[in-house]
């Protein structure tokens, strides 16, 4: 294998580890835009409370990483359920107001943990067999971003299995599709949506537990990735598999004009390219939320 060949391989395989990381980071926000409509602009702060709790979990509990994963979903899933009870659920099919008020409630989690935990940085460990670097014909690729990679294929089958193959999954649906018509069947719309949103909560807390090991765990470190998971849901048009594609594009792309340029030019060329796709196909690859009522 030449050294280009070499490049492009590793370019690849870390293209498709880009990817699993847009698409942890989106998943939970597709779920509930696709859902119920809602601009979240806190979902990087649902992201960062999830770091947080697995670091508290680590810290204050001396559970084990792997049980953190969990706790993580569940903690910030309840979070986000009040939050819903207490503000967004009077604020559904407004979403200039939506926007604003998630944006509020995005400062006031900030804040919240800056006080809690502090403003220096936390450290989540991870397990040690992860910790090493995996290499494969010349290729070589972190275990923890396998472990990534493995975690994002979970994710989406989860909620494939919750949204198809569930009661709940098929209340859901008849709520996005039509609200009158699933009421009328004695479907609760409030509380579907209530649920949903505490759903796409909880992922976001577990996509914290993953990246926190990625990076240095700080109250400001959802706002790196709320940008790029709001592109992958717009891309995506809301759907799951939208979402899925999104990722899996945009993640190889960045990384073979990485490769080719630099970081930073790769991010510039990412945009335009998004820019220019919305621009022909505003609704997106596929789109959620045509039919929505």
């Amino acid at each position: 294998m030449d050294i280009s060949t070499v490049a492009m391989a590793n370019a690849l395989i870390l293209g498709i580890s880009i990817a699993s990381i847009f698409l942890v980071a989106a998943i939970g926000l597709t779920i509930i835009y696709g859902t119920a409509g809602v601009i979240n602009m806190a979902h990087g702060e649902f992201i960062m409370l999830g770091a947080y709790a697995t670091y508290a979990m680590q810290t204050y509990f001396g559970l084990p990483y792997f049980l953190c994963i969990p706790c993580a979903f569940v903690i910030v899933g309840a979070i986000g359920f009040v939050i819903e009870k207490l503000l967004i659920q009077y604020l559904y099919h407004r979403p200039l107001d939506t926007l604003l008020a998630t944006w509020g409630v995005s400062l006031v989690l900030i804040q919240g943990t800056r006080l809690t935990f502090g403003s220096d940085p936390k450290y989540i460990q991870m397990p040690g067999f992860l910790s090493s670097n995996i290499e494969l014909g010349g290729v070589s690729l972190a275990a923890f971003r396998i472990f990534v990679i493995l975690a994002a294929l979970a994710l989406i089958a989860l909620v494939w299995f919750v949204f198809y193959k569930t009661d709940f999954g098929i209340k859901v649906r008849a709520v996005t599709q039509n609200r009158e018509m699933a009421a009328a069947f004695g479907i609760n719309s409030k509380q579907v949506y209530s649920f949903t949103f505490a759903f796409g909560a909880g992922l976001a807390g577990v996509a914290g537990a993953l990246f926190g090991v990625l990076n240095i765990v700080l109250p400001t470190m959802g706002t790196g990735y709320v940008v790029q998971a709001f592109l992958i849901v717009v891309t995506g048009g809301g759907a799951l598999m939208g979402s899925a594609i999104a990722s899996i594009a945009t993640g190889e792309m960045q990384s073979i004009f990485a490769m080719l340029l630099n970081d930073s030019f790769a991010r510039f060329l990412i945009f335009i390219l998004i820019v220019v796709f919305l621009r022909f196909r505003p609704q997106g690859l596929i789109s959620a939320g045509g039919s929505r009522r």
